[in-house]
């Protein structure tokens, strides 16, 4: 068993020295580099970056949608500001080549499956069917 299947962080450290060691024209042995774990690792760090956008961006729409389904609610301005702040975390941590897959209508509907049947007792007022907001306003936020 390899250090990738016993401690990650002991495989990515030692991955790590070896291709900076590399990296300045140093001597390594390729046959310690684990090339197959590390083009793994690679795409997961982009897919991590997208699903945590993605899942910022699903946050951000529950709030919103809270706010608007209840709009009379003591909690609908920390909803909104809670929006607000999910939706400056994506803005900073998207990149242009994750609109292409990014399916905002799914994650519309992922956000509205998490409205509760009631708070305080009211039903939820009505909330679009379809997502009312693009990507780009939704990522618009804060930036002047």
């Amino acid at each position: 068993m390899s250090d990738y299947d016993d401690d990650i962080l002991v495989w990515s450290e030692r991955q790590g020295a070896l291709l900076r060691r590399r990296a300045a024209g140093g001597l390594v042995n390729e046959a310690e580099l684990d090339w197959p774990n590390i083009a793994e690792e690679i795409e997961d760090v982009g897919r991590s970056q997208l699903n945590a956008v993605e899942s910022l961006l699903r946050q951000a729409l529950t709030h919103m949608l809270k706010a608007e389904a209840w709009p009379d609610c003591r909690d609908a301005p920390s909803w909104q500001a809670a929006a607000i702040g999910f939706r400056i975390d994506a803005a900073s941590r998207y990149a242009p080549s994750m609109r292409q897959r990014i399916d905002l209508e799914h994650i519309y509907r992922l956000a509205r499956r998490a409205l509760p049947e009631t708070i305080d007792g009211q039903p939820p007022g009505p909330v679009a069917e379809t997502c009312p907001m693009t990507l780009e306003a939704l990522l618009a936020v804060g930036i002047a």
